[in-house]
Order: C-alpha cells, then structure tokens, then sequence
C-alpha cells in the first residue's frame, strides 16, 4: 500500500492552458494532473487531496470531480481544504470525505462568461449559465443532502463559508484541529473573476518558449565550439 498526494493548487484550468501557467510558474491545475496521480494508484492506496484554489473553469472542475468521485469508489479519496475552495474548487471539495482547516473559506455561486452579440445571443447565454447552475448544484446536494432549490440559492447569493459554516451546511465533514480550536475565526477577503489567458496570449507564450528553446541550443552549439577551439589550441602548444 502507498500514500499518494495531490495539490490542487491556483487556478482550475484545462489541459491545454497548462504550459502557460508553468511558463509563468503560476499555480495550476489541470485534469491530467489530477489523472496521472490517480492512474499510477493501484489495489489498497490511498490518496490526499489538499485544495487551495480561487476556482476556474467549471468543464475542467467537473472532470475532477469526476475523477475522484470515481476513484472514492474503489480507493481511500482523503480532500483537505487548506486555503479556500471557490466555485469550481467547491465542486471538487464535494467528491469525497473533506476535512477544512479552521480559518480556510469555501465560496459557491452561479457560473459566469463573457460574451457579446445580440440579444438572442445573450437569451441563449442565460439559458446555457442556467442549465450549468443546475447541473454543478449536484454536487452539492449529493454531498449534502440538500435540495436543488437550497443549492441553487447558496449559489444565487455568492456565499462565502467558514469551516464551521460549511460543516453546518453539510458541505465538509469535520474541521482539521477541531478539538483544539475554540473558535474559528473567519478570514476577510475576496475573489477576483478568474479569466484563462487568451489565446493571443497564449501564442506569444508560446512563441516565447521556442525563442528560449532556440536561445538555449544556440549557446549549446557555442560551448561546444568554444570547446572544441580550445582543445585545438592545447594541441598546438603541445
């Protein structure tokens, strides 16, 4: 039996959003990350989760979620909530058995886009925001056995919750140093809108690393060279 660990860490990203974020030496997680942890486990392992991320997106949260909601079927799943798990980071929180450090915070609300166009374009974004609402508050009322109207309200109200709050609410199952802890204070803070780079972005990223790539091979070439002169001159003073 092994013990293996995952940090869910930064950003909520998808799978091609990942070489940015190392670029930078940003926090990230993406699926794959999640994956590859997941597919090296065998019979009797058990796994750690340690979340600390502001959310992102809800595609690449769900597939998470997914994977170890999946795994917690065969596997220890053991998630701890060490910082804050917001909006897609929520989700994933609800996936198995979640412990929450005293003074970390979970935030749940509706899915958010940008999108420009006409009026009909923006009817069918409404509806599109509302049939994602409905689908992510499953997860909460599976984890806690709430209704869909009372997880769509949590969702409405942006709420923010404190450990204490989010075991109140089902949403967590104990609080890591509980015993010890008298009171929780809740921390004050807020979250900015998380946004993916873009894809211009991206591409000047990208065009970046090859500049570097080539930059590194051609002071390569010119180390060798520059050895090679010099071997060739110890020859001749010989």
């Amino acid at each position: 039996m092994a013990k293996h660990k995952i940090n869910v860490h930064g950003a909520i990203i998808p799978n091609d959003y990942k070489f940015y974020y190392d670029f930078f030496e940003m926090d990230s997680t993406c699926p794959r990350d999640v994956a590859n942890v997941l597919d090296s486990m065998t019979d009797g392992d058990d796994v750690d989760i340690y979340i600390n991320s502001p959310g992102g997106s809800i595609d690449a949260g769900s597939e998470i979620y997914t994977l170890l909601r999946q795994k917690s079927q065969t596997n220890p799943v053991n998630i701890f909530i060490t910082g804050e798990a917001c909006s897609a980071a929520s989700v994933i929180a609800c996936a198995s058995h979640c412990s929450m450090s005293p003074t970390s915070l979970m935030m749940v609300h509706c899915v958010s886009t940008g999108i420009h166009g006409n009026h009909n374009d923006m009817e069918h974004v409404a509806e599109v925001l509302r049939t994602a609402d409905n689908a992510l508050c499953t997860a909460y009322m599976a984890k806690a056995g709430m209704t869909r109207s009372e997880a769509l309200e949590m969702m409405e109200n942006e709420t923010w919750l404190t450990a204490e709050q989010a075991k109140e609410h089902g949403l967590v199952d104990e609080i890591i140093f509980e015993d010890a802890a008298e009171e929780a204070m809740p921390m004050v803070a807020s979250s900015g809108l998380f946004q993916l780079p873009t894809m211009e972005q991206m591409e000047r990223v990208r065009a970046m690393m090859v500049k570097s790539d080539n930059n590194k091979e051609n002071r390569l070439k010119e180390a060798k060279r520059l050895a090679r002169s010099k071997r060739m001159e110890a020859r001749h003073e010989i």
